[in-house]
This record gives C-alpha cells, structure tokens and sequence, in this order.
C-alpha cells in the first residue's frame, strides 16, 4: 500500500475532519497505531495504521475536510494498492462536551474527488490569493459559475468590515446539511394542542411521560411510525419505535435513539435516556446510537418556547414538540381554574399523512397524557 485512503468509518458518512495528527512525515509507524483523529457528523475517532512502515507524505492539515476514499497518507518505498480499509476497530475518542439538559428540537459542479470545484482563471486565483481570500468559499457570479474579480473584491471588503467567515464544521455542518434536505424534501404541516396536566404529581418525570405518551399514540396511528421515500413514493411501517431524542450541545445537535420505546418499562427507559445523554455529553456513542429513528421529541420547553414548528428529518414523518409548561386559566364545569398546561406542537410530512391521521394522533397524545 502506497496511498492509504479514508475509509468509511461507519453509516456511509461520506467525509470527516481533521483534528489533529498523531504522526509526522518520516515517522516510522506499526499496524494499528493511531495516526489522525478525525470528526465526522457523528463523533470523534481515531483512525489506526493498516500496516508498519515509514510515512512519507501527509494530506491535509487539521480542520481540512477529507472525503471517503480520498488519500490521508503516504507511505515511504510501497506499492500503489490500496483497499480503503483499516486494520482493527476504529476506536471513538471521548471528547468532553458541555450541554444543556434534555433539549430536543427537532451547487457547483463535482469533482472526481467529490469535492467542489472551484472555476477561476489565473487571474481571480492570483486576486485572491493576495487578498488571502478562499476560493472555495465562495459561489461564482459569473457565466456557468465561474467567480470573478469583483466576487474576490466583495468577500475581501466582507472580511475587512465583518471579519472571517467561519466555516461550520462537524455535528454543527451535518445539522445544517440535513435541515436543507429537509426543506428541499419534506411538505411539513404543524398543528398544536395544550395538554392540561394538573393531576400529574409533583416531581412527575415530563420527559418519561412524553415518550410513553408518543408510543401510545403510535399505537392509536402507526402510520406516523414511517419512513417515506419520496423517489419511489413508498412508506415502511414499522414494528417497533425508535424515538429520536435530540440533545442540544455547544458543538450542535445530536439526536441518540431510544430504542423499542413501546415495549420497555418506565424505569429501562429512564436509564437508558441517562445512558444516551452521558455517551453525548462525552462524545463516545457510537454512530449506530445516532442512526434509525422512526420519529422524534422536541422538547425545548426545557429552556423556553410555548410553541414552534419543529423539522423533520427525512426519511421520518413527523416530529413532537414540547413548550414550557405553564399555569394558564381554563374553564372547568362551568369554573374558571388555575392549571398547569403543556403546549404540544406536532409538525408531519403531508406527503405521507392526511390532516386526519394527524389529528388522531395528537388526539391519542393528549389523552395519554391527560389520563
């Protein structure tokens, strides 16, 4: 092996980041040493050598995109074959995170690479290099895309007014590559309800009750336990419920699933929601944990928010939001009382629900949570 290239690092996550090399050109290194550790849109790991020798050439430097199947490095005095594949388990590193409780919301052409390619003559790429601009930033104006002096000229006066623009990388670049999808795909509606929640007792769990509530509701209406595919216009029903319950960090949004929330007591629940939320907070769940939810829970009523209208996420149907609750008067046999109310959002994809089934199943939610 000459070349040894990214390989897939799990869930076809088709590139990841650099952030930091264990190694240096002329290192002699072993099989299984860890070379580089990388971010993807799903956690940080450490990619291990598939072999012993010395290493002549490094791609790439840290905060520098790599692409699957794209060369990390080269090895000194080999061949040209290269599988692509690593040696041993590709450990994740544990990265701590600060987060906040429980929060759940919800181009140019390609090059062989996959990478952007970026269309400028000499002359733009001499501009911009001595205005310290990156051309890979920046979207052409000119004809079939091609960026132009005075594209070169504006990012620079944008630089010097407003400072440099910050690339998002990681969970935060993955978050905002899956909300685009989501508004190119997905024909979203929201409807809202209050559920009254006076009888619960003081100290009540709102998140366990919100997860038993949304599997007794999926029982009512499984059609919103879905997946859609829009290119064949097919949905998959499934069996069991696998809830996606986001949490909010200062990196971005992850979303660990709860696996068979349907079929689990309250207690295996609770630990397993402790579980997911501890691996986030220190970086090390493991990309499968982040994988195959069938719907999930907003809860950002754990900071602020009375209702909103949550995304979802392709190829599911729907999301539940949950807002602050909050003491509001209701009318009560004719009485006006003081009750603690809990503001429901429910945003589905009309291309695979009927207004109907959706209100059903936020009809289901609120008597489950009203019993």
């Amino acid at each position: 092996m000459k070349y040894f290239k990214l390989p897939d690092l799990g869930e076809g996550l088709p590139e990841a980041e650099i952030l930091e090399w264990h190694i240096q050109e002329g290192d002699e290194v072993t099989t299984d040493q860890i070379l580089v550790s990388v971010e993807t849109a799903k956690a940080i790991i450490e990619v291990p050598s598939p072999q012993s020798g010395v290493i002549a050439h490094l791609f790439g430097e840290p905060g520098d995109t790599i692409h699957t199947g794209e060369p990390l490095l080269e090895f000194a005095g080999a061949d040209e074959t290269d599988s692509g594949t690593v040696v041993g388990e590709i450990p994740q590193a544990a990265n701590q995170l600060s987060h906040q409780d429980e929060f759940i919301i919800g181009a140019a052409p390609s090059s062989r690479s996959g990478q952007p390619q970026t269309r400028a003559t000499p002359a733009v790429r001499a501009l911009a290099k001595r205005l310290n601009i990156d051309l890979s930033q920046l979207s052409g104006s000119g004809h079939n895309g091609n960026i132009t002096p005075k594209d070169v000229e504006q990012a620079a006066y944008l630089d010097k007014k407003h400072g440099k623009a910050e690339p998002l990388r990681g969970v935060r670049k993955h978050m905002a590559q899956a909300m685009a999808r989501s508004h190119a795909e997905v024909v979203p509606v929201t409807i809202t309800e209050d559920a009254d929640i006076e009888h619960w007792p003081k100290g009540s769990d709102i998140t366990l009750r919100l997860i038993q509530a949304i599997a007794s509701a999926c029982i009512a209406e499984p059609a919103f336990n879905t997946w859609f595919d829009g290119q064949s216009l097919s949905r998959r029903i499934h069996t069991h419920i696998d809830l996606g319950v986001a949490v909010d960090t200062d990196q971005g949004l992850f979303v660990p699933v709860l696996r068979d929330i349907g079929n689990r007591t309250p207690e295996d629940i609770r630990d397993g929601l402790n579980r997911l939320r501890a691996d986030v907070k220190a970086r090390t769940i493991p990309a499968q944990e982040l994988q195959g939810a069938t719907l999930t829970l907003s809860n950002f009523g754990t900071i602020a928010g009375r209702y909103a209208s949550p995304i979802v996420v392709p190829p599911q149907v729907a999301i539940i939001g949950a807002g602050v609750i909050r003491q509001q008067p209701v009318a009560v046999k004719g009485k006006l009382c003081i009750h603690r109310i809990l503001p429901l959002s429910l945003t589905f994809d009309h291309r695979a629900l009927t207004g109907g089934e959706a209100a059903r199943f936020l009809l289901a939610l609120l008597r489950a949570l009203q019993e």
